[in-house]
């Protein structure tokens, strides 16, 4: 080795280690997105439809002001300044970035510098001072390519970090819809219950007037009453649904139940955005879950490489130079001066078989990464599947709601008529008051299983399709 070493710094072998330095090639497997046996199109009826091959294409921004809500715009910016979940995410989205530096850092030569001041004594010698000073650098070649594989594997994972954020921040903000689509229900729910205790208030005065005018009996008296407190009480009752859905607002947008608070509207105002004709597959390239999946498999890909280098000999060169004396005189003398200039190899002979156990605990972390990955579209074809048909089935249902809400208050109207002219029973009333305020409620709920249906569709598509928002 010395000799070669030798050889090495006079130039007679610098060629050899240029071509093995130039030609070095990083060894393993280079990265093949895994393929996938997806179908042509979803089951519901559409057109156009092609493969979907996950890409880190960015979701859209603004996708919640189709829904038309001022109120609501301004808490989607609360969230992406506020919210401590983004903020977690943000920085270890920055770490990751920080590791592909220092990773990178890998690919280049240390530099060391070092000075030393000393005073001692041999036998038979009076005692001396030393000095010494010395500059070293040393330079591990990336012959077989595990440092840049290792930097391959640290890209992709910062990307998958990045899908991670945008994962998150699409997460919350779908959540902060459905929060404020069930506390603009709640409102409107509070709404009609308000304008039912006044019915029923009116009616209760009804019914007392006719009993104290002998018309009717005590009976109709106590149902009419006995009808405004259920209402009563369920207006009350949807207190606690606003609070709930007031409070997971506040969560979210990083502040506290008691310093959050949001106006109540009379009517669920929302906007219902236009769901396309056609949902193209190739729009799920923006879920950044999938992507993350996809970027997860590319590292797993080059952490095989990294193994697989372990299995080749490191190249060491080093070099360094300084001086060293007992005056600083001496380091102006040609004695003084010191220098050494080297080559090292180093090979695992025997290790028990651990590299080998690596790169089988690698090659098996890939399999899992593709499995991983291949579950990962295949339920997001679920989703969309899942909320394309939940949007087909409650705009149906919308209709027949439609027309039983149009029925029960043509009910009432014709009830309490036939009550007023002594034809019917309080009873009877009673039931039709009632079912009208079940239809009404319904009518109130089915909206919101709509909007909330609609926003889980935009999530389930990385954030919605072209032209909304």
């Amino acid at each position: 080795m010395k000799r070669i070493i030798s050889m090495i710094g006079k130039g007679k072998y610098w060629g050899i280690v240029s071509v093995m330095f130039l030609a070095g090639c990083a060894v393993g497997p280079n990265y093949e997105r895994p393929q996938l046996d997806l179908p042509e199109a979803y089951s519901e009826p559409a057109e156009g439809w092609k493969h979907a091959h996950p890409s880190d294409e960015r979701i859209g921004e603004t996708w919640w002001i189709s829904f038309g809500d001022e109120t609501l715009n301004q808490l989607m910016t609360e969230v992406d300044i506020n919210n401590q979940n983004l903020k977690a995410a943000e920085a270890r989205y920055r770490q990751a970035q920080a590791q592909l530096r220092a990773v990178n850092a890998n690919l280049f030569p240390t530099l060391n510098a070092s000075t030393s001041v000393g005073r001692g004594q041999s036998a038979g010698r009076a005692p001396s001072g030393q000095l010494n000073a010395s500059l070293s650098a040393a330079w591990d070649v990336d012959v077989w390519g595990e440092v840049r594989r290792s930097i391959e594997a640290q890209t992709v994972s910062v990307q998958a970090s990045e899908a991670q954020l945008a994962a998150l921040r699409l997460s919350t903000q779908t959540a902060l819809m459905q929060a404020y689509i069930a506390l603009r229900v709640s409102d409107a729910q509070e709404k009609l219950m308000v304008e039912t205790v006044d019915a029923y208030t009116r009616s209760l005065e009804m019914t007392q007037n006719r009993y104290q005018a002998g018309i009717i009996t005590r009976a109709d008296v106590a149902q009419a009453q006995t009808q405004l407190e259920s209402a009563r009480t369920q207006l009350i009752d949807l207190e606690i649904g606003r609070i709930q859905s007031k409070n997971a607002l506040a969560l979210l947008v990083g502040k506290a139940p008691s310093q959050f608070s949001v106006e109540t509207v009379d009517t669920l105002s929302l906007e219902f955005p236009d769901i396309p004709v056609a949902v193209n597959s190739e729009w799920l390239e923006r879920r950044p879950d999938v992507a993350t999946a996809e970027r997860r498999v590319a590292a797993a890909n080059a952490e095989i490489g990294v193994a697989q280098a372990a299995f080749y000999p490191s190249l060491t060169l080093s070099a360094s130079g300084g001086y060293q004396g007992s005056r600083w005189s001496d380091w102006f003398d040609a004695p003084g001066r010191v220098w050494s200039l080297g080559a090292g190899l180093a090979q695992f002979i025997f290790d028990g078989g651990r590299r080998s156990a690596m790169k089988d605990s690698a090659v098996a972390a890939y399999d899992a990464t593709v499995a991983d990955y291949k579950q990962t579209v295949l339920t997001a074809f679920q989703e969309v599947e899942n909320q394309l048909t939940t949007l087909r089935v409650l705009d149906d249902e919308w209709r027949s709601q439609q027309a039983a809400l149009n029925a029960a208050r043509d009910a009432e109207t014709l009830v309490l008529n036939q009550y007023k002219a002594g034809t019917t029973t309080y009873l009877n009333v009673v039931s039709a008051q009632t079912a009208r305020l079940n239809a009404e409620n319904s009518t109130i709920r089915l909206r919101g299983r709509q909007l909330t249906a609609s926003v889980t569709l935009i999530n389930a598509l990385g954030g919605g399709w072209p032209g909304l928002g």
